[in-house]
């Protein structure tokens, strides 16, 4: 599939959009936040090797939070105990170490705020102007807040994020749980509805949902990288999509026929 035959994602009958790295640049956020908390923790601690950029992708992006801490601890041969949500960011448990990064992240949220990307905003635009209906699926306990300071919040009727996991016991990504969970929400079925995400762990969760069309978006993770875990078409941003809207392009998604834009 060329880049000029990219799919209209208004065929679909919804779309389901992650939101750090997506809809919003608070990747960024999450990943600074991360860097910070694990680079001190792991001097701290003596753990080697030392914290890397791979890291945040390989073992916290896209995750819920705790199960993002107990994945990278446990890579390095650490476990702790697994505490409770409650535990205090003092706290050397894998809550506790989660909670830790969180207070940093809400820090930098509240005193800088977050606007969304201006392509996916326009997409947005163009999807519900379309009467395309859309959802957010995020790992993020933080979801609401991100989306209410971005200004978006009134845009999505389903909002599937870190609360109503924990609290439904959904897996976290890499598992479909949270994908069909939400289609479910919406009232749609995964195979007729499309996907878009940028973390490994929620390309392989929209994959193993069964989901029509799975779009990448790469930030840095790397774009074989995507494909590998089941994208159907990688792009940089999603303002790459605009010019297919309307376009009824319902493109073939034969992993032959996989497209960077």
């Amino acid at each position: 599939m060329s880049a000029d035959a990219l799919p209209d994602l208004t065929t679909y009958d919804a779309v389901l959009f992650d939101l750090d790295g997506v809809l919003t640049p608070t990747a960024e956020v999450h990943m600074h936040a991360w860097q910070t908390m694990f680079q001190e923790l792991f001097e701290d601690w003596s753990i080697t090797p030392a914290y890397t950029e791979r890291d945040y992708f390989d073992y916290l992006d896209g995750k819920k939070r705790y199960d993002g801490v107990a994945s990278l601890l446990r890579s390095r041969d650490v476990e702790v105990p697994w505490g409770e949500p409650s535990d205090p960011p003092t706290a050397d448990t894998v809550c506790g170490i989660g909670n830790r990064k969180n207070a940093f992240f809400e820090r930098v949220l509240r005193d800088e705020g977050i606007a969304p990307y201006p392509g996916s905003l326009e997409l947005l635009d163009r999807l519900a102007a379309a009467g395309t209906p859309v959802a957010v699926v995020s790992s993020s306990k933080n979801a609401e807040e991100v989306l209410g300071v971005a200004g978006i919040r009134e845009r999505f009727p389903v909002v599937m994020d870190g609360v109503i996991a924990e609290r439904d016991n959904l897996a976290s990504k890499p598992a479909p749980d949270v994908f069909v969970e939400a289609a479910r929400m919406l009232g749609v079925d995964p195979a007729t509805a499309a996907a878009v995400e940028d973390a490994l762990s929620g390309v392989r969760s929209a994959a193993a949902g069964g989901f029509a069309l799975v779009v990448g978006v790469d930030r840095g993770v790397g774009a074989q990288v995507l494909f590998d875990a089941g994208a159907h078409v990688v792009v940089e941003d999603l303002a790459e999509l605009l010019p297919a809207v309307g376009t009824g392009i319902r493109p073939s998604v034969d992993p032959d026929e996989q497209a960077r834009a």
